[in-house]
């Protein structure tokens, strides 16, 4: 049973003027599936690496089960961490072969599944003496999503790992991923731009925004306390009075607006001559986040 909570407390990280985390909070807890949302260039990849022991930060400390985590190995043995595999190294093309990656995790993760690796390799139909850059996009994904699962690391990170995949493919992954997850009861962060499709797998979400983390709920939830409401502006501005109006949109005489309350303050709307519509999560992220804001 995975026990290993990630925490990661003030955690400040710049490159050169360019300050990407700003006192960052967050506590992943054990035996959840996580979806990392934010848009281009908000530092998903930056964050996932600080968690994972593969980038320094100026300030602030990460830990998992109460230990540090820079340079510690015990600690990083419970972490993977699973990007793409870049097709060129150094400026030359990766001629590396699948089967180093395989033996790479193997000695690197001391609960990597061999046989579990075998049949994940047959069941993408991958060859592990194809090199890197030998391999499509796609195939590059699906070796990452392999040394993920093959890992068994209690905490697995995957960043972007449906990016070269097709709608096929794709629904394939969250079907492994949540049936490793109904035998492992695994911690599993996934980063993702392709939000609605991988909604229904996501426990908790985490948006990322302007350097922090501004959202960190179950998904039902969050979705929960949001509306459209729809009308001729001076109805919907009465509707909207007492909740938090995130956005407004008028076409002419009419407006349209996205509001934030709690379940009693969202049941009054139907009071008024409006029309009320639920989000989703891609609609919530683009309300809360889809906004360009000032830099602080």
């Amino acid at each position: 049973m995975n026990n290993l909570t990630l925490k990661a407390e003030g955690l400040n990280k710049s490159y050169g003027s360019n300050h990407v985390l700003r006192d960052l909070d967050v506590e992943l807890l054990p035996g959840k599936i996580y979806g990392l949302i934010g848009r281009n260039g908000s530092g998903k990849t930056t964050l996932l690496g600080c968690l994972t022991g593969q980038n320094t930060f100026q300030s602030g400390t990460v830990t998992c089960g109460g230990e540090k985590v820079w340079e510690n190995r015990r600690a990083l043995e419970q972490i993977c961490f699973s990007r793409e595999l870049p097709d060129t190294v150094m400026g030359s093309r990766n001629g590396q072969k699948i089967r180093h990656y395989l033996e790479a995790g193997a000695t690197f993760f001391p609960h990597w599944d061999r046989e579990y690796a075998k049949a994940l390799m047959a069941e993408f139909g991958l060859d592990e003496k194809k090199k890197i850059y030998a391999l499509s996009r796609g195939q590059r994904s699906m070796v990452t999503i392999l040394i993920a699962l093959a890992s068994r690391a209690p905490i697995t990170i995957l960043d972007e790992p449906v990016a070269g995949l097709d709608v096929v493919m794709r629904e394939h992954f969250y079907r492994l991923l949540l049936e490793e997850f109904g035998r492992s009861e695994r911690t599993f962060v996934v980063s993702t731009h392709i939000i609605e499709e991988a909604a229904s797998v996501f426990e908790e979400v985490l948006f990322l925004d302007g350097g922090k983390i501004v959202e960190h709920a179950p998904v039902d939830e969050l979705v929960d306390q949001f509306r459209y409401v729809s009308g001729l502006a001076e109805e919907v501005d009465r509707a909207c009075a007492g909740l938090t109006v995130v956005s407004r949109q008028d076409l002419g005489r009419r407006r349209t607006a996205t509001v934030r309350g709690g379940e009693e303050e969202l049941e009054k709307l139907s009071a008024f001559d409006v029309d009320v519509a639920p989000l989703n999560l891609q609609n919530v992220f683009v309300a809360l986040c889809g906004q360009e804001h000032p830099q602080p």
